[in-house]
């Protein structure tokens, strides 16, 4: 790394960041957010509620480190990085204007050791919150990176807390083969919410961590050379997997009257999270293709799965009765088989998803002068979806099914600092229900049953980068 700061400890940093200023306007964007989300989760009102924003939240700060271990074959690097997508204040001097008063939150805070074993061999070590292993070595380039576009549209990704380890073959060859598999112990998140946000620090998460196992994820990530032309990238093939337990808890005091005799000391109910993908990434001088498929059960964590988590199965029960989980994040059943009084599994919803995405460099496929203003020209089509599956999807209201974005963008490069963007997405979600008859009906739209809405959405993007 060629520092731009070098501290007394020995330590080299080498700040980055952008911040960017968008105005957006969205056709339906009944949860009033600036980003869009899956459509039909909740009503919009009589027209659709079609919302413009104009947003300066989108600024990113970040610092990488490294320190020269005295073993020239040793590399320690760090990376801290934030940003101020996060949530607004609410005290009183701020309640008016909190709108403008959004608050920075942690993205990345790692540590990684690097080891050179032989001219073939590599290994490293990294510790801290860093992109998972699982589903996220492959994003697709948006303007709106709130979320890659949307949460719920295919672009599945997580950054969390791990420790992962890995080693690097080199193959070499004509085209710079390389193989490099990781495993990665992580915390065991599951993304559903307490009840009391005011306990987030304490409850967040505690369904995970009750499992009392880290989650697991790996990946192997096959890299080569596609394209030897000047300034292209390599290649890569990317395989990965995730597996995570959680338990719901439910204290003595909560349980129905009628089971605390069978279960005087309280009860408990797990469910995991299991998933896989394949992701490519495959530049040339011409076009970039990049793209993902992953499936699984309860990927909400993962933002995906129309971000639905798990669902008591109350099938063959009786004189079924609810309580609160120890959080308040779930609901758990309980209920007589055969006589019997037992506690209703819960069941994980299953999904896929995945998107599709060209990259075009426009400027040089018109043969602008490298030199030049025309030199910063490259325009980007994507098609992504979510959708979890029918069957699963109808134990949740509303009913909300597949989730789909067609969106494209162009940008143009004024200098190494400046960047404007604009780009254009539809947005659609289906119900899993096809008619109002189905079990659990249609989710409503308008006021009105409806199996399909769209959200058209358009973005202009000034990004300053240093």
């Amino acid at each position: 790394m060629i520092p731009d700061l070098k501290l007394g400890s020995g330590a080299r940093i080498k700040p980055y960041g952008y911040f960017k200023t968008s105005v957006i306007h969205d056709s339906s964007s009944p949860q009033g957010n600036d980003f869009p989300l899956p459509l039909l989760a909740t009503d919009t009102g009589p027209n659709g509620s079609p919302e413009f924003h104009l947003k300066a939240r989108a600024l990113r700060l970040g610092v990488n480190f490294e320190w020269l271990d005295p073993a020239p074959k040793t590399t320690i690097t760090g990376r801290l990085e934030v940003d101020f997508e996060g949530d607004f204040t609410r005290v009183n001097n701020r309640n008016i204007s909190s709108i403008r008063s959004s608050q920075p939150s942690l993205r990345l805070a790692w540590a990684r050791i690097d080891r050179r074993f032989n001219e073939k061999i590599t290994g490293f070590a990294l510790f801290g919150q860093d992109w998972t292993p699982f589903v996220s070595s492959t994003l697709p380039n948006t303007i709106e990176n709130t979320n890659f576009g949307g949460i719920g549209y295919g672009a599945a990704y997580e950054r969390a807390p791990q420790i992962r380890t890995g080693f690097n073959y080199n193959f070499g060859g004509a085209r710079s083969w390389k193989i490099q598999p990781e495993f990665a112990i992580v915390f065991p998140a599951f993304g559903d919410m307490p009840t009391n946000v005011a306990d987030q620090l304490g409850f967040g998460e505690r369904q995970g961590a009750d499992g009392n196992q880290p989650a697991s994820q790996g990946r192997v990530v096959v890299q080569w050379q596609l394209d030897k032309a000047e300034g292209v990238v390599p290649a890569q093939l990317i395989f990965s997997f995730e597996h995570a337990r959680r338990r719901a808890i439910v204290t003595a005091a909560n349980v129905p009257a009628l089971f605390s005799a069978a279960f005087p000391t309280g009860a408990e109910v797990s469910s995991n999270s299991d998933g896989y993908s394949a992701e490519f990434q495959l530049p040339t001088r011409f076009v970039t293709l990049a793209g993902k498929y992953y499936a699984g059960s309860d990927l909400r964590f993962f933002l995906s799965g129309q971000l639905l988590s798990n669902f008591n199965d109350t099938t063959g029960l009786s004189s079924v009765a609810t309580a609160a989980s120890i959080d308040g994040a779930s609901t758990v059943a309980f209920g007589f088989a055969d006589g019997t009084p037992t506690v209703a599994p819960q069941r994980p919803a299953r999904g896929q998803g995945g998107f599709i995405q060209f990259g075009f460099p426009l400027s040089r496929l018109f043969d602008a002068d490298p030199k030049g203003r025309n030199s910063g020209w490259t325009a980007f089509v994507y098609y992504g979806f979510d959708e979890p599956l029918p069957r699963d999807a109808r134990r949740f209201s509303p009913v909300r099914g597949r989730s789909d974005l067609f969106s494209g963008n162009i940008q143009y490069k004024l200098n190494s600092w400046v960047t404007f963007g604009f780009e254009e997405g539809y947005y659609r979600t289906r119900a899993a229900n096809h008619s109002a008859t189905d079990f659990g009906g249609l989710p409503l739209f308008r006021g009105i049953p409806s199996y399909t809405t769209h959200n058209v959405r358009s973005e202009f993007a000034t990004i300053f980068t240093f």
